[in-house]
C-alpha cells in the first residue's frame, strides 16, 4: 500500500466529512485512512465509518497520530487534519513527485480557505517560512507532512511530551537524517477557524514566541499559553492596509526570487551557491521586520 493518511480528531463532525469526501474521490486508489479520535461526543465516529475510514482510539495530536501510525500499513504516512481540504489528484501527485525526487520527508504549500487580505498575508508569510527554512531547519505543519514508514519509525514519531510544535520538532529531528522538501505539485486548503477564535495578532504573536522559546529554552513541554484570545476590530483590521500592502509587494519579490533561483537550481536549491540564498534570506528579514509592523498595530503593549 502506497499511502496511509491519518487524521487525529476530536468533534469535528462538521468539517470531517469535507476531507473524507475529498479522499473517497482520489484518483490514485491505492491508501488506506485512519481516524485516530480522542473522545469525541458528536457524530466524528459514526462520520468517519460511513466515508470507509477506519477508526482508532486517539489523543492529543502527537498521541493520535503516533497511534494511527502504528495502526497503518502504508509505505508513506500522510498526516492531515480534519479541517483541511484537498484536490482530487492530491495523493497521486504527491506520490509521483516524492519518486521522482526520490524524498522520505514532505509537506506542500497550504492555502486558506478564506476572503480575508490579511489571512492570505500571514498564510503566504509562513509558506514562505517553510520554503527557506527546508535548507537549514526544517519546519512543516502538522496538517501536512509526508514522511515515509521507515524514517518515521527510525526517528520513533512524534513527541508525545511537548505541549506545543511537536510538528516541527518531528522533522527538525527526521531531517537530520533525510532532507525535508516542499512538494511543488499539490497544495492543501486548510481552514481559519483558529485564526478567528482566537484572533490573527495574538496567535500569530504566539506563533513567534513558541518559536523564540524552542530557540533559547528548547522544546515546549509546559503550558506556556491559554488560547481563548480575542479577535481585533474591524477598525483595526483598515488600519492596516498600508503596513499589509508593503508586506505584500516584498513578499511578490521574494517569491519572484525564489522562483527565479528554483529555476536556475534545476529544482535543488541546496545546490546552488550559499551566497544566492543567503541573500534571499536576507530579503526574508525585511519581511520579518514588516509583518512585526503589522503585529504592533493589531497587538499593541
Amino acid at each position: 500500500m502506497k499511502f496511509s493518511v491519518v487524521i487525529p480528531t476530536l468533534n469535528e463532525e462538521i468539517l470531517l466529512p469535507g476531507l473524507l469526501k475529498d479522499l473517497q474521490g482520489q484518483t490514485l486508489r491505492d491508501f488506506e485512512v485512519i481516524v485516530a479520535d480522542a473522545g469525541s461526543q458528536d457524530r466524528t465516529r459514526e462520520i468517519a465509518r460511513q466515508h470507509g475510514a477506519r477508526v482508532i482510539e486517539g489523543g492529543l495530536p502527537a498521541v493520535g497520530r503516533n497511534r494511527g501510525a502504528r495502526a497503518s500499513s502504508g509505505d508513506f504516512l500522510v498526516f492531515l487534519d480534519a479541517d483541511t481540504r484537498v484536490a482530487k489528484d492530491f495523493l497521486e501527485k504527491a506520490y509521483a513527485e516524492i519518486e521522482e525526487r526520490f524524498l522520505d520527508l514532505a509537506t506542500c504549500e497550504f492555502v486558506p480557505i478564506t476572503q480575508n487580505a490579511l489571512d492570505r498575508l500571514l498564510h503566504d508569510f509562513s509558506n514562505l517560512a517553510v520554503k527557506l527554512s527546508q535548507f537549514a531547519d526544517p519546519h512543516a505543519p502538522g496538517f501536512c507532512i509526508i514522511i515515509s514508514r521507515r524514517l518515521f519509525n527510525r526517528v520513533g514519531g512524534f513527541n508525545e511530551n511537548l505541549k506545543m510544535a511537536e510538528d516541527h520538532e518531528l522533522v527538525r529531528r527526521a531531517g537530520q537524517i533525510r532532507p525535508m522538501r516542499v512538494l511543488n505539485s499539490v497544495k492543501v486548503h486548510v481552514s481559519v477557524r483558529r485564526l478567528e477564535k482566537e484572533g490573527r495578532a495574538r496567535l500569530v504573536s504566539k506563533y513567534v514566541a513558541v518559536e523564540l522559546y524552542r530557540i533559547l529554552l528548547g522544546e515546549v513541554k509546559t503550558d506556556i499559553f491559554k488560547y481563548e484570545f480575542g479577535n481585533f476590530s474591524h477598525e483595526q483590521q483598515m488600519q492596516l492596509e498600508s503596513q499589509v500592502g508593503k508586506s505584500k509587494k516584498q513578499m511578490q519579490k521574494i517569491r519572484r526570487e525564489y522562483a527565479r533561483l528554483f529555476r536556475l537550481s534545476g529544482g535543488d536549491l541546496a545546490s546552488l551557491p550559499a551566497e544566492a540564498l543567503d541573500l534571499l534570506k536576507a530579503q526574508f528579514e525585511k519581511l520579518k521586520e514588516l509583518m512585526r509592523d503589522v503585529l504592533k498595530i493589531i497587538h499593541p503593549e
